[in-house]
């Protein structure tokens, strides 16, 4: 379906962000669509999940749910998503997606039932335009398979799906390593290239065709999305066969087939196309305009630019947030008139048109309390309403963080790693420490009586072990002083390396720049962490010593306390804190109004590890004239109460990192899971007050070399002015911390030990970490399998085969990274299998619910199931009754234990 052509002043009108064109559609339509409304969101449903309707005679039609990623060209969409988070409400995001060749009208309607949408849900949801090729990362995150791209429209007689149809002809182009698409091009070899993976679905049969120079990833991927079309368009009944392109020879059978459809190949294949386009850079160019109606013209007035805090946004008001260009986002306020509130999409749009921006370009349209996390993120700070924060409060005043933890015990920790991650604790502090400091670029032990005595003219590394599950684990932090040279700065990165490959990589490495210690390394010290400005602590070196010097106390435990020395000057204190004044004579402590008695008593318990002298308490404004005279004089400080500030949490992002372009590029990956870990990853998970870097173990080495230099860009370039010392922490595959882990809802943590096991011929679904279904369809993929005898390699596969088992997937020889097997096992699984029987992963069989149970696995029967030597190995434990063994089973142990 082509679009309408249409011009204006002898110019070609833009088919998408039109303003007169909408203005028509709108009142074209207006009485129609009204009169149609009651019905079209009668069925509108609120359970978490997935909904979508296409846009057919200007009416809203329901998409089933076997069909959901298919899209066509020629058609505009409605999706719905509705989720509700553990301890949060509902939100809802309502997507309206642009088909390349879809008409003006179509997508008028689509945009005026999406406002109308959104006022059916309470004028809550954040609303989103999406276009075909330019689908945001959320948008993306519903169809972990893939989008796939049909030819035609609905209008055009196209259906969206037919299970168990099996008069289908097309070649799908599968592109994209994180995000994949798949398009329907022309039947023949001239559409293939060298980089891609191509998909011939015929019905009954599918064979993928990979692109000698396509990775592993990739592979993974397209065969992901060949089992989705199986389980979803077809009932789980068809083959799909694998062909490695420049090794065909190897797949005789198959490329029979394929020669039968495509005719005889001529001649060489195109060069390989570029993948993924690139995400906009992060640009910190942001701008906030007030939209507002000024005698029936739209104005758009700047009213400030990055950094953006909260109070400039008035209720009363509607503002865009314009991200260079790379993303629009319009904010309502709850008291906003009904037309502004109503008209804010048109106006985004217009407002693109106006700019010359793209017309793909991302468009989002929030109401004030459903701001989305990518909205907030733009903001220096931000707070939601009634937004509590867990266990403990994190506050700012002046440049040092201040936290307030209450008490828990570990293993709540180790019960709850989501606690973890948001108290950033691995344990309660409890293991051993080990500390060095950098001396002629060497390693020397430091003396463990000043172990938490930290100097701004050194550098130090410091292990932790701690014991989890009864395993030691590590932390190596690499404290880098602010006055240290640039040789010490990379002498200690170097010898963090070395320490690192003594323990066979198993540390999870951790920078701390002077002054921005991370919570956890504040209680490992137990509250007899002090930071000096300057000087060294190395034996025989005699450091300056000052007339006085001032302290800053912080902390209401041992475990988050610390002293900061800060410049001996009257306008350092600050009403809120405690401060430790050394003088040769005596040390005072100075309590300001503000602080509390923990934290008195912390500067106590401070002051005896800082000083033997004498100890004399003043309170603030009963000062002596000699405690003036050593801070040089009265000055004016700090002493209004409201410098401390409540840090809110942000929620959670994560990002994918590539240099593949040659520039640094990061991909947001939206509602992330464990899966989306890949082991040729380089991930940023970005908490706000820590940056994570994973790298999995086949990471591109040039990407992990320069992590650390990434997260300087990262935070460099943030839009809300981050701070360039904030803690970054790496962490390698397998070598996972709670403090980590919590962030992802249901870590597994035998995944990567599971991985390890697996060979080709297993199921990809395995080898990408966890199975997945599109939404409405089957729940969850085949299991992780171990395979003994046999042969892999598949018969004769014809466009015309018969029906096959349900599930059933056929491999070549030479399939490597994206093979599949899917078995079927015999029913009640008493029998002794044959020979080419499949084994399961005992992880997969023992203390599983029967619903937690692989397809296909007799729950009555599970031994069936396991290999000997698992079998063994789960007897020894106990965990196995020897006696409810079928007979087969105990004749074949007790025949290879020598006992008949």
């Amino acid at each position: 379906m082509e679009p309408r052509s249409e011009t204006k002043n002898g110019k070609p009108r833009s088919k998408d962000t039109d303003r007169p064109s909408l203005q028509q559609t709108r009142h074209k339509f207006s009485r129609m669509m009204s009169d149609n409304t009651p019905d079209a969101f009668r069925n509108v449903g609120r359970k978490p999940g997935l909904q979508i309707w296409t846009i057919n005679n200007m009416k809203m039609a329901p998409v089933p749910a076997q069909a959901f990623g298919n899209f066509f060209e020629g058609d505009c969409y409605i999706v719905l998503h509705m989720s509700e988070k553990k301890g949060s409400a509902q939100s809802a995001d309502i997507h309206y997606w642009i088909g390349n060749a879809s008409s003006q009208d179509e997508q008028g309607a689509a945009a005026i039932y999406v406002t109308q949408l959104d006022e059916h849900l309470g004028g809550s949801p954040v609303q989103h335009r999406e276009v075909q090729g330019s689908e945001s990362p959320r948008f993306r995150s519903y169809f972990k398979n893939g989008l796939i791209y049909k030819k035609g429209g609905v209008s055009s007689g196209f259906q969206h799906v037919d299970t168990n149809s099996y008069n289908v002809l097309r070649l799908l182009h599968v592109k994209g390593r994180k995000n994949v698409t798949a398009k329907e091009v022309e039947v023949s070899w001239s559409s293939f290239n060298k980089g891609d993976i191509f998909l011939l679905d015929m019905g009954k049969s599918i064979v993928q065709w990979n692109g000698p120079q396509s990775n592993r990833r990739e592979k993974l991927k397209a065969i992901l999305l060949a089992q989705d079309i199986r389980d979803r368009e077809r009932g789980g009944r068809a083959q799909i066969g694998v062909v490695e392109g420049g090794h065909e020879q190897d797949s005789a059978e198959l490329m029979k087939v394929m020669t039968a459809v495509l005719g005889q190949r001529s001649g060489s294949l195109k060069e390989a196309t570029s993948d993924d386009k690139p995400v906009k850079e992060q640009s910190n160019n942001v701008r906030l305009y007030h939209v507002f109606d000024d005698s029936g013209n739209v104005v758009v007035q700047e009213v400030a630019a990055q950094p953006l805090t909260q109070d400039l946004l008035l209720s009363s008001d509607c503002y865009i947030v314009d991200q260079s260009g790379s993303s629009v986002m319009v904010w309502k306020g709850k008291q906003a008139s009904k037309e502004e509130r109503r008209d804010a999409l048109n106006r985004a749009l217009n407002y693109v048109k106006a700019k010359s921006y793209p017309p793909s370009t991302r468009v989002e349209v929030m109401s004030e309390g459903g701001e989305s996390a990518m909205f907030k993120h733009l903001f220096k700070s931000w707070r939601d309403k009634g937004q509590t924060q867990g266990m403990g409060k994190t506050y700012s005043a002046g440049k040092i963080a201040k936290v307030d933890q209450v008490k828990f015990d570990v293993m709540t920790l180790h019960a709850r790693p989501e606690l973890a991650a948001q108290q950033r604790m691995v344990d309660d502090a409890s293991g051993q420490i080990k500390v060095w400091r950098i001396e002629n670029l060497e390693l020397a032990e430091v003396n463990p009586n000043t172990y938490g005595q930290f100097y701004g003219g050194d550098c130090y590394l410091v292990l932790y072990t701690y014991l989890r599950g009864n395993q030691q684990q590590y932390i190596l932090y690499m404290w880098q002083g602010r006055h240290a040279t640039k040789d010490e700065v990379t002498a200690c990165a170097f010898q963090a390396v070395n320490v690192d490959n003594k323990y066979n990589g198993a540390p999870i490495q951790v920078r701390v720049v002077m002054g921005k210690e991370p919570r956890h390394f504040l209680a490992i010290f137990k509250g007899k962490l002090i930071i000096f400005e300057g000087g060294t602590g190395r034996p025989g070196v005699v450091n300056p010593d000052a007339a006085a010097r001032l302290f800053q106390v912080r902390g209401t435990t041992e475990l988050n306390t610390k002293a900061t020395e800060v410049l001996a000057r009257a306008s350092s204190l600050n009403t809120n804190d405690v401060f430790l004044l050394r003088t040769d004579r005596i040390c005072y402590l100075w309590y300001g109004k503000g602080c509390s008695g923990d934290e008195r008593v912390m500067g106590r318990t401070m002051s005896d590890v800082l000083s033997k002298q004498d100890k004399q308490v003043v309170m603030e404004g009963q000062e002596p004239g000699e405690f003036w005279v050593a801070l040089g004089g009265k000055a004016p400080y700090a002493s209004d109460k409201r410098l401390q500030r409540e840090e809110p949490p942000h929620n959670p992002r994560l990002f994918e990192c590539s240099n593949q372009t040659g520039q640094f590029r990061m991909t947001e990956v939206d509602d992330f899971a464990q899966s989306d870990l890949d082991e040729e990853d380089v991930m940023l998970l970005d908490t706000w007050e820590e940056i994570f870097f994973w790298v999995g173990n086949l990471a591109n080495k040039t990407e992990t070399k320069e992590a650390w230099n990434c997260a300087q860009e990262y935070l460099r370039s943030h839009p809300a002015g981050r701070d360039r010392d904030t803690p970054v922490i790496f962490v390698k595959q397998g070598h996972e911390p709670p403090t980590f882990t919590g962030w992802f809802h249901a870590w597994d943590p035998h995944k990567w030990s599971d991985m390890k096991n697996l060979n080709m011929n297993k199921s990809p679904v395995g080898g990408s970490g966890g199975s997945y279904g599109a939404p409405g369809g089957p729940v969850s993929g085949p299991p992780l399998y171990r395979i003994h005898g046999g042969d892999a390699s598949p018969g004769p596969l014809t466009p015309t085969s018969p029906s096959v088992q349900r599930g059933q997937t056929f491999v070549t020889k030479t399939l490597s990274p994206s093979s599949s097997f899917t078995p079927s096992f015999a029913a009640g699984g008493a029998k002794s299998p044959s020979a080419g029987a499949m084994y399961l992963d005992p992880g997969l069989l023992v203390d599983k619910s029967i619903s937690e149970l692989p397809q296909g696995v007799d729950p009555s029967h599970r031994e069936n199931h396991l290999s000997d030597v698992d079998f063994q190995n789960l007897l020894g434990t106990g965990r196995l009754d020897f006696q409810r063994l079928p007979k087969w089973r105990q004749n074949d142990l007790k025949k290879k234990a020598g006992l008949f």
